[in-house]
């Protein structure tokens, strides 16, 4: 959420706006707010008289309009915040109580509300109204493309140095679950030392994410075409399948072969432009580069239909009792043999 930033400055500061509606799909901007408000805006012995928090599923909006629209006892503000509000039935007098307090909210009240994994009704008129007081802030989730960018901006913010491929490890393999990836960064911080960059040795001890076999060895070993090291790699990941989804290795290599069709139809452009257009640091476009020696954009949109083949056979489709390993040793044969490869049509 661009906004959390912002929003966290205010509070340090003690400006409010009266209501603070959050909702979409990513709680973990929303969790950082709430947390930030819950804990920095009253002192603990304003806390006691002039902070109520509620959940979706114990309330109604009525009932928490009806605690907004009292006054603070012993002190200015009064904190009150709805958490889990999607779990609220949103009935058009439910939704009409929210518009009319939205139109004239109790100044001595600083509203907030996290109405979590979905976004509220745009179409409704409290929505309206709050987002022309710009009180409404969406919290999207990032797309697999942009958590690596997430990750380093997260890394510079706590002070943590690391070599330039951590961030696109730790997405690889942690996904984009924001709050488990914080967790994770948090661990590491208290782990390093001052000064200490942060590897793969350090992540294989401390978070169990392999720096020899894991799907991003796997890529670069495909990438440059060896054989050898990618088959062995196989072989290790295909022993520990809880640890290596296979689900996850099909997404990370279909990323990697469509960023390798942009590359080569982005030939001759800058590399910041073609970083860009990948949606990728261009630290990552020597990878490209050179796995673009071994396959041409023929072989590559050939790959893109192994993976998908390979995707549906997990999924029972075309074959019968093959497990995960057998499937990724299939997977890697063709793509190394794309040039041999026929396409099923």
């Amino acid at each position: 959420m661009k906004e959390l930033d912002l929003i966290l400055k205010n509070i340090k500061n003690k400006e409010f706006l009266p209501i603070y509606f959050f909702h979409g799909e990513e709680p973990y901007f929303m969790d950082a707010a709430v947390k930030s408000f819950e804990n920095d805006v009253l002192t603990e012995d304003e806390k006691a008289f002039n902070q109520t928090v509620v959940y979706g599923k114990d309330t109604t909006f009525s009932e928490v309009l009806s605690l907004a629209r009292q006054f603070p006892m012993m002190g200015d503000r009064q904190v009150i915040i709805l958490k889990e509000a999607q779990e609220i039935r949103m009935t058009d007098k439910e939704a009409e109580a929210l518009k009319i307090y939205a139109e004239n909210p109790v100044d001595s009240t600083l509203l907030v509300i996290a109405h979590k994994y979905k976004k509220a009704d745009s179409r409704k008129s409290f929505a309206k109204i709050l987002s022309k007081n710009k009180m409404l802030f969406v919290s999207d989730k990032l797309k697999d493309y942009e958590v690596p960018k997430w990750i380093d901006q997260e890394l510079r913010t706590t002070g943590l140095k690391a070599k330039p491929n951590i961030p696109a490890l730790l997405s690889e393999y942690l996904g984009t679950d924001l709050s488990r990836i914080s967790n994770e960064l948090n661990k590491l911080r208290m782990i390093l030392k001052d000064g200490e960059i942060l590897d793969e040795k350090i992540i294989e001890t401390h978070i169990g994410i392999s720096k020899d076999f894991n799907v991003f060895e796997l890529i670069k070993a495909l990438g440059r075409k060896d054989e050898a090291n990618a088959f062995k790699i196989a072989h290790f990941i295909g022993k520990s399948p809880k640890n290596n989804p296979f689900v996850m290795m099909i997404g990370n290599l279909y990323n990697f072969f469509s960023n390798l069709i942009i590359y080569h139809t982005s030939v001759g452009q800058s590399p910041q432009t073609m970083a860009a257009a990948m949606g990728i640091n261009p630290y990552f476009i020597k990878d490209f580069a050179e796995a673009a020696r071994f396959y041409n954009l023929k072989h590559c949109t050939r790959i893109i239909s192994i993976l998908r083949e390979i995707d549906l056979k997990n999924k029972g489709l075309g074959a019968v009792n093959t497990d995960e390993s057998e499937l990724l040793t299939e997977m890697v044969f063709k793509i190394l043999n794309v040039d041999q490869y026929k396409v099923k049509t």
